[in-house]
């Protein structure tokens, strides 16, 4: 056992990894300022809050920002597109970069799986701003390629316009979210993939096992860690939506069911300068977003022995 007090025994791990943490420095400088830093603003949610007279001259009101939330038709509004888009999202959005990472794991052409991964990778760095941009160019009754095509396959009509649609808002909603992130969502699975023994593959393939037998009693357990930490932090984000693509798909036509919490806390806040109601909204996000996720760890842990904490 190691007779030197705690103190000393950490002060010479740091200096024997003094290299490592001044290369970590910099992330962790970064974490404090944007991340614990603006942690102070949370106190404007209690606060009638204005940029003249800054946290410490503005009037305290309590909770009633959160009365007057709870009691807004539009936060309910809110609230449901948000729970219906982001659940949505996780049904569809969160198998889809398993399975493409399995089928990559599958297919036997080196050169062909590279092409496939470039493809996939790619849409992840352009930008929602582009992303919308080309949907509308796309899916134009009259001009565009994709709404050409439903039109001739009996789809659509040939003056659906699909960008102001309600009705066809959700389902473009989690198809663009599936196909910009796919590829760089399937990335992490493709490194739990790759640590798995081969010799377990070749001794299925040896007593007989098929391709589907294979994925099923191998590669799906050695993926569950991952799939069920993942599970987690997708859960926990549920109360949450992608605020780039909501604002940006919204119009005059979709803009109700594009009305998710953070394109309501950004009118708010921002728009109609009510800066605290609109921090009122974030913090009821936050929360709600910790529970979420603590509930999902806890039953995760229960059932599955599989836990983030």
């Amino acid at each position: 056992m190691n007779s030197l007090p705690m103190g000393r025994r950490l002060t010479k791990k740091f200096w024997h990894q003094r290299y490592l943490m001044i290369l970590t420095l910099p992330v962790v400088l970064w974490i404090i300022i944007f991340n614990y830093v603006p942690m102070y603003g949370i106190i404007i949610a209690f606060q009638e809050y204005t940029p003249f007279n800054g946290f410490l001259h503005s009037p305290w009101t309590g909770l009633a920002n959160f009365n007057e939330l709870f009691t807004d038709p539009t936060f309910q509004e809110s609230l449901k597109n948000t729970i219906q888009i982001s659940v949505a999202k996780l049904i569809f959005g969160f198998p889809a970069p398993i399975v493409l990472a399995i089928l990559l794991k599958e297919l036997k052409h080196p050169r062909f799986t590279r092409i496939v991964q470039s493809f996939t990778y790619l849409p992840y760095f352009v930008s929602w701003v582009l992303v919308v941009g080309f949907m509308y160019t796309l899916l134009d009754p009259q001009t565009g390629v994709v709404s050409q095509l439903l039109q001739i396959l009996g789809i659509v009509n040939k003056d659906t316009m699909l960008m102001g649609d309600p009705h066809s808002f959700l389902s473009l909603v989690v198809i663009t979210e599936i196909w910009k992130n796919i590829g760089w969502n399937s990335i992490i699975y493709l490194a739990a993939i790759a640590g798995i023994d081969p010799q377990l593959y070749e001794a299925a393939y040896v007593d007989g096992a098929g391709r589907f037998r294979r994925i099923w009693h191998i590669t799906l357990p050695a993926l569950k860690p991952t799939i069920v930490i993942l599970l987690i932090l997708s859960v926990g984000g549920l109360i949450n939506s992608n605020f780039d693509q909501m604002f940006l798909m919204q119009n005059s036509m979709t803009q109700d069911a594009a009305n998710v919490l953070s394109v309501y806390a950004y009118k708010m806040g921002i728009v109609m300068g009510r800066f605290s109601y609109g921090t009122a909204v974030g913090l009821f996000q936050s929360v709600v977003a910790f529970g979420l996720m603590y509930v999902t760890n806890y039953l995760s842990r229960k059932f599955t022995k599989e836990s983030l904490f």
